[in-house]
């Protein structure tokens, strides 16, 4: 009797084979073929999988912004009410969220990588414009609600002006990340860190 194969996981292995030669080799690497050998499989067994190389990259590229957002969604429900907090440890659980943002680890890291890279080859490929988009787009919503629920529960000084502020704290954690995956050996892990939590320390109110 054939062997019967999970055509989701299979799918899943492939992307994930993807995910790693872009992390190692960058995406102009990334052809049917490199990301078959990296899976273990013929090139014909991907294309049963993927119509080509199209399909596999918005595959992809929703898939990693389905994993992201999935765990940062759990993470904001996970902060539960702010209001007894003092503003410090408000803004701390601030930080901690928004440096799921930032290739901090090694499993950060990739993830930043391939989303950079991705975002990055979308400027000269329509196909992917849509979702290179929706990751820009879906940062901003991410920081506007951080924000938001850091100014309600008082952790931000009165009378910000909260649409400046999060294409303020965007451009910030895109220049962590850009610079930090391109060139780890100007920006490390901890500097990142460091310049967030100033950031936002810096958006406290002053009798704190």
């Amino acid at each position: 009797m054939p062997k019967q194969v999970d055509r989701e996981a299979r799918r899943r292995d492939v992307v994930d084979a993807l995910f790693r030669v872009v992390v190692r080799d960058g995406i102009q690497r990334a052809s049917l073929r490199t990301v078959a050998d990296e899976a273990g499989l013929n090139i014909g067994s991907v294309r049963h999988y993927f119509a080509g190389q199209e399909e596999l990259m918005r595959f992809a590229m929703r898939s990693m912004l389905d994993r992201v957002g999935a765990r940062l969604q759990h993470r904001i429900d996970a902060l539960g009410d702010l209001s007894g907090l003092a503003a410090p440890q408000i803004r701390r659980c601030a930080v901690e969220l928004l440096s799921e943002l930032l290739p901090l680890d090694d499993s950060r890291r990739a993830e930043v990588t391939v989303l950079v890279d991705f975002s990055t080859a979308a400027r000269t490929h329509p196909a992917l414009d849509d979702l290179a988009r929706e990751t820009a787009t879906g940062t901003r919503t991410l920081v506007r609600r951080i924000l938001a629920r850091l100014d309600t529960a008082g952790g931000l000084r009165p009378g910000l002006a909260l649409d400046t502020e999060t294409e303020r704290l965007t451009s910030l954690l895109d220049g962590l990340t850009f610079t930090a995956v391109l060139r780890s050996d100007v920006l490390d892990a901890q500097t990142c860190a460091t310049v967030l939590r100033a950031h936002i320390d810096d958006l406290g109110p002053a009798t704190d």
